[in-house]
């Protein structure tokens, strides 16, 4: 009788550090990074497929975030996590080696939806919606692209205008993310009076405000994006954030969540590559283990090495950002490098599990597909290549 290979241990987390990051870490940052891994082993791990194949929100799961401390990343005060953007890094990436929906609900949540308001806020407006988004009690999104504005999002169309005491914002948003779902939505829009954008705060549920989910997804399931209707939604004077001027203001703030995406590519990297060693330690073939064949020896060496330089990429934007020196460009350099490293990383996994890469269950797939979602959202990799070389050339290819 054939002995069948129990694969319920895989995706669990295996500490791979060959170049000894971990000696880079706090014991503050260490502490916060095991309560994640642990949640994520013993609690994201054996659900997240469930929801990923039902598109279900993992309400069980996001409900769970502010008791591990983790919601608000690097926002001081205000009930926030108050994490260094080192100890913010390793927990995007911890929540997205287990499930990237979760991972990319906080981002929404925190990282676009809180970090707009601390930013971009009156100290009034921070104190006004921060405790409450910290704690879950509402729930944030960021509305930037449009069905006809993504990579050019400058150039969106929703516009704002004032009467009296009041703005009417009227137009189009798409794959906004938790917008089906949000309390307090970021809408930035066009003032028509002098033309710059600025950052409004949607209170929901609103007259004239309608987002309806995006079907038909197969990366990030279990988070909902959705296509927003805006037809005369007004929203008073003091709900426009007040240190948002123009599209700079805006840029300010997909600055700080473009690093953020590579600390997710890290994540879903690192559970490509452990599931691979895992599965190919006991995987039996030609009456041996597949580790004992040279070709997938290499194959492993190969991911690791790719790995291993995605790790060094986010220790060292990490570093950047604690020191006040991360720019955009070298955040878009981050990110460009490695959401394409995992996509072949995760290919290379796919490929060493056989037949057993494409079941929910052993993880894999699941990553595949999540990652062709981070690698388009906070700028395409062609966009970021064209912003980079912009940087190092001194001239632009692009409007």
């Amino acid at each position: 009788m054939t002995q069948q290979l129990d694969t319920s241990h895989l995706g669990e987390a295996l500490g791979t550090d060959f170049f000894s990051v971990r000696d880079q870490f706090t014991d503050e940052m260490w502490e916060k990074f095991i309560a994640v891994r642990r949640f994520v082993d013993r609690e994201v791990l054996p659900v997240a497929g469930d929801y990923w194949e039902r598109a279900e929100v993992p309400w069980p799961l996001i409900r769970r975030l502010p008791e591990l401390g983790i919601v608000g990343g690097s926002i001081k005060g205000h009930g926030s996590a108050e994490l260094s953007p080192m100890a913010a890094g390793l927990v995007q990436m911890e929540l997205h080696r287990g499930d990237g929906s979760l991972g990319t609900f906080l981002g929404v949540h925190a990282g676009l939806a809180m970090q707009s308001i601390d930013m971009c806020g009156s100290e009034e407006q921070k104190a006004r919606w921060l405790p409450q988004m910290a704690t879950l009690d509402k729930l944030g999104a960021f509305a930037l692209t449009e069905p006809h504005h993504g990579s050019d999002s400058v150039a969106l169309e929703t516009t704002a205008r004032r009467e009296g005491d009041t703005w009417v914002l009227d137009g189009s948003k798409r794959w906004i993310g938790n917008g089906s779902l949000a309390d307090l939505v970021i809408v930035w829009a066009r003032d028509e009076s002098d033309g710059q954008v600025k950052g409004f705060v949607v209170e929901t549920p609103a007259d004239g405000y309608e987002a309806t989910v995006i079907t038909g997804k197969v990366s990030l399931r279990s988070v909902w994006q959705a296509q927003i209707e805006l037809r005369g939604v007004r929203v008073p004077e003091a709900n426009r954030l007040q240190e948002a001027h123009s599209f700079a203001d805006t840029g300010r703030v997909l600055a700080t969540t473009r690093g953020a995406c590579a600390w997710m590519a890290l994540g879903h990297a690192t559970a490509g590559y452990e599931t691979a060693l895992a599965y190919a330690r006991e995987r039996r073939q030609f009456g041996k283990p597949l580790v004992s064949f040279q070709i997938v020896q290499e194959r492993l060496v190969k991911m690791l090495a790719a790995l291993t330089g995605m790790q060094l990429y986010c220790m060292q934007i990490g570093r950047l950002a604690e020191a006040g020196r991360l720019s955009p460009t070298v955040a878009g350099l981050a990110k460009m490098h490695n959401t394409r490293t995992a996509r072949e990383i995760l290919a290379e996994s796919r490929d060493l599990l056989g037949g057993n890469g494409i079941l929910l269950q052993n993880h894999v797939i699941r990553h595949m597909a999540d990652i062709e979602a981070i690698h388009t959202f906070e700028g395409t990799e062609t966009v970021q290549t064209l912003i980079v070389g912009r940087d190092i050339t001194g001239v632009s290819a692009f409007t």
